[in-house]
């Protein structure tokens, strides 16, 4: 049947409404934060996309969350919107973007394990994974800046990424690393990830637990022996001590870091290649402590040489 001229203005009003209201659910700047925890989408784990051992208020937007995040410079709103709106997006098409690490039983008997578990952002079917470690001193976990971001970008370029919620302790975010390094190898086809060849990621405290994992391995934290990773990509730590088993590792720091030495990294990376071991830094002058990708700072692109670094050591 033709259309009458008055339906098809009625129509038109429809889908024009449609597109509004797509556009108006779209998160910004504005946002707060508490209407994210809360979105529908994330049910079951909204609170963990933010710091869970941070006190957020009510009415914290997104623009905000940079305050809560200690030791952290150079946090992006904009990343945090382009997140957030990527998380809900892929969630409302039906994807399973988080993924639990423990059983019931096993959060049961430990309630710190509630607040753990892996964001997942999935590049391409069968490609290689990593594991991205965010940083905050042990106390908290400062994902939206220092492991998101990551996460994203590793994932733009065709990798599977994933974000490691863990409980604030260096032993037991080492238990929790060692626990999604050996639910991804035993769920491999599931999440259709190659597993050859992985990297570690992590910045300032993640960093740490990149490397540990790298040199005791899985079982030194109670899980089986899975095999070590391919490359460990390290930023902004101060850790020194070299076991002579590191795997491949990149590095990158600033020369204002009052938190993490960059000439303790620099000899840290020395020390590995004295090894045998292929190891790289990258010192970038005036950069302060925990710049996350470093977005319009002198730091922009490291991501890219630290992906090149990694696919270099891959057999």
């Amino acid at each position: 049947m033709k259309e009458t001229g008055t339906e098809a203005i009625e129509i038109t009003k429809i889908s024009t409404d449609t597109a509004v209201d797509k556009i108006e659910r779209n998160y910004t700047a504005d946002t707060k934060v508490w209407d994210v925890i809360d979105d529908p989408a994330f049910k079951g784990y909204g609170r963990l996309i933010f710091p869970a051992d941070k006190t957020i208020d009510k009415s914290m937007t997104l623009r905000a969350v940079g305050s809560i995040l200690t030791w952290y410079n150079y946090v992006n709103p904009n990343r945090t919107v382009e997140i957030v709106n990527y998380m809900r997006t892929e969630a409302e098409a039906g994807k399973q973007i988080f993924y639990d690490i423990y059983t019931d039983e096993e959060k049961a008997a430990d309630p710190a394990k509630e607040n753990t578990g892996l964001f997942f952002f999935r590049g391409n079917t069968g490609e290689k994974f990593a594991i991205v470690n965010a940083g905050g001193g042990f106390s908290y976990v400062g994902a939206m800046h220092d492991s998101f971001p990551h996460a994203l970008e590793l994932s733009k370029k065709g990798y599977n990424a994933f974000a490691l919620i863990y409980r604030p302790g260096a032993e037991t975010a080492c238990e929790d690393l060692a626990r999604a390094i050996a639910f991804i190898h035993e769920h491999a086809d599931e999440l259709e990830v190659d597993t050859v060849d992985y990297s570690l990621w992590g910045g300032s405290a993640g960093a740490r637990m990149a490397a540990w994992l790298g040199s005791y391995g899985t079982a030194a934290f109670g899980e089986a022996k899975y095999p070590r990773p391919g490359a460990v990509i390290m930023q902004y730590t101060g850790l020194s001590e070299v076991f002579r088993n590191e795997p491949p590792t990149y590095a990158c720091v600033g020369t204002r870091d009052g938190i993490a030495s960059y000439r303790t990294m620099k000899n840290r990376i020395n020390q590995i290649k004295a090894n045998g071991t292929n190891a790289e830094i990258e010192i970038f002058d005036g950069l302060p402590h925990g710049f996350g990708l470093g977005e319009g700072t002198i730091a922009e692109g490291w991501i890219d040489h630290a992906v090149r670094f990694w696919e270099n050591q891959m057999g």
